[in-house]
């Protein structure tokens, strides 16, 4: 029987000193005495003389009442069967993160610390963040951190680069009449940065807006207005150069897609096993949500509960790789290019569909996050693939069937050498696994959406080497695994990005990417494989030649998996 929510009432507050603590939790009894413990959060003792309070569920009526003895142990009576809702309460205390148990029968459970935490005491008057409930969390903390972040970072380009000059002025020597100019008169414009600063740089300052949000309690879609206004805040006040909405986009939504991703990561590594993270793992936390360390180390035990993920069924797999052949085609001239070049790539599926007991209410409760590197200084970034349900429920077709479906929102970043395209965008869409039989299992997922994206040749042609516009896209990706043996990748993408909505509306580009890969287990966790990646672009501008440019690669590569193995949820 699934764990009913908890719930979290301060109604207590009328007696003396502000009250205390006034904690609760939900049990579902036959009729009879609920019985358990009050105790100490840092000294695991019971809490004698707390008053403890039972209410009706359903009417809000109170159904019965009691204290602790002198060990915190309490047992009150109820008058029948139902669901009750269990608050304590003591001068001094106040309201501290809870765990939920429920009972059945004639007695409750016990909810001492020893089995489950249930009450838990803390002295002090600090709030401390419940993430089931958004008590503790902080709208002012984010709100003073991201401006305080924007100008120390504004104050760090002023002395690292005083030079930079653009349009006769220097680039960070702003002020309050700049931001006051750009908020009133703008002109709003697309900038003509380099492609990783736009399509990399700004998304991932975009994670830092939002981890700092996102730490101080708040949900995904209040933090992606705190990233958009941080966005918002450096493109009016951050540089003198005119605002640009392809930043907007790309730092505001992109950045809380890319953030989201590493804060649902960070947690995860946080949460281990249940146990409390040690070194180790804070600091793999940390490398992947600088801010929301931050806040952790800064605000002590307000932001240190550790987000819930509430178990989700995961694929994880590490894959290194080396890569010693790739064929290049640009504009009819062939270059195959043999040499050995190091690959590394790591891919994540979080709450694979079929799961029983796990729900999709929160963004990103499903999502999957794609890195690959390669060992070339001029292009170590290969790709960052994003994608995560938004809104969206589970459904299932008979037994062997389970999806979900819903909005998606993706973040792309694909550089293969010779050209390059990134997209931040809102699909329609369906992830699934389906299991004839046990030895035989597919699973995949279907898009189809619109972007705003960038893409573009690297050679330099015009003031920037790559172009903006509103790009409708598309993504259907299989995995067939057979047994725990063998498993069939295989992941198709096709952008194609129109004129509009950039400074080129004549110019149109279709972009393919294809994945296909093998791999084949050895032992226990560790397999073998060979995989293929095509990229193709093709593009056509009114006033210049056309373009098609081709890059294909192989790679052999090894496997470590995940302790889930191919990620089949039986």
């Amino acid at each position: 029987m699934p764990h009913p929510r908890p719930a979290f009432n301060t109604t207590l507050s009328r007696w003396p000193l502000g009250a205390a603590l006034t904690l609760a939790s939900w049990a579902l009894v036959q009729g009879g005495d609920l019985s358990g413990s009050v105790k100490e959060r840092a000294t695991d003792l019971g809490v004698p003389r707390a008053i403890v309070m039972v209410t009706d569920a359903t009417t809000g009526l109170i159904a019965g009442s009691g204290a602790t003895d002198e060990q915190g142990h309490y047992s009150v009576t109820v008058p029948g069967s139902g669901r009750y809702h269990l608050r304590a309460s003591k001068l001094g205390y106040v309201p501290a993160p809870v765990a939920v148990s429920e009972g059945t029968g004639d007695r409750a459970v016990d909810f001492a610390l020893s089995r489950e935490p249930w009450l838990l005491a803390q002295p002090d008057r600090k709030p401390v963040l419940d993430w089931e409930t958004g008590a503790g969390k902080s709208y002012l903390i984010p709100a003073l951190e991201i401006p305080t972040f924007l100008f120390l970072l504004n104050f760090y380009d002023r002395k690292a680069s005083p030079d930079l000059m653009e349009n006769g002025k220097r680039v960070y020597g702003t002020n309050l009449t700049t931001l006051k100019n750009h908020a009133l008169h703008g002109p709003w414009g697309i900038d003509t940065d380099a492609f990783a600063m736009n399509q990399f740089n700004h998304p991932y300052s975009g994670t830092v807006y939002y981890g700092f949000a996102r730490s101080a309690g708040l949900s995904y879609w209040e933090s992606l207005l705190y990233t958009s206004g941080g966005s918002l805040l450096w493109e009016l006040g951050g540089e003198t150069t005119n605002p640009s909405y392809n930043d907007q986009i790309a730092t505001g939504i992109g950045g809380s897609f890319f953030g989201e991703a590493l804060f649902r990561m960070s947690s995860m590594v946080l949460e281990g096993d249940g146990t409390p993270p040690g070194f180790w793992r804070k600091f793999g936390a940390t490398l992947l949500a600088p801010s929301a360390s931050i806040n952790r180390f800064a605000f002590g035990e307000r932001f240190k509960p550790i987000f819930p993920s509430h178990d989700p069924a995961l694929f994880w797999r590490l894959r290194l790789g080396d890569s010693p052949h790739t064929d290049f085609n640009d504009q009819g001239t062939r270059t195959t290019i043999s040499r050995h070049e190091a690959t590394a790539d790591y891919s994540l599926v979080y709450g694979l569909p079929g799961k029983s007991g796990y729900a999709y209410d929160r963004p990103f409760d499903y999502f999957q996050f794609d890195l690959t590197s390669l060992g070339s200084r001029s292009n170590p970034v290969d790709t960052i693939q994003i994608r995560g349900l938004l809104l969206g429920t589970d459904y299932e077709l008979g037994d062997s069937y389970k999806a979900i479906w819903g909005l998606y929102g993706g973040y792309d970043y694909i550089s293969p050498r010779i050209f390059r395209v990134s997209s931040t965008s809102i699909s329609v869409g369906t992830t699934f696994q389906w299991m004839p039989t046990p030895a035989f299992v597919i699973q995949g997922s279907a898009l189809g959406g619109i972007g705003y994206a960038a893409a573009g040749s690297v050679s330099q042609v015009g003031e920037r080497d790559y172009h903006y516009g509103v790009a409708p896209q598309g993504l259907v990706a299989l995995r067939v695994i057979l047994g725990d043996w063998a498993m069939l990748d295989l992941t198709g993408r096709r952008f194609f990005l129109t004129g509009m909505g950039g400074d080129d509306p004549g110019g149109r580009e279709a972009i393919d990417r294809l994945n296909l890969g093998l791999t084949l287990r050895v032992y226990s966790r560790h397999a073998l494989g060979i995989q293929y990646v095509a990229s193709s672009r093709d593009a056509r501008y009114p006033n210049r030649p056309g373009s098609h440019q081709t890059v294909g690669t192989i790679a052999i590569v090894y496997n470590l998996l995940g302790t889930t193995g191919f990620g089949v949820v039986k």
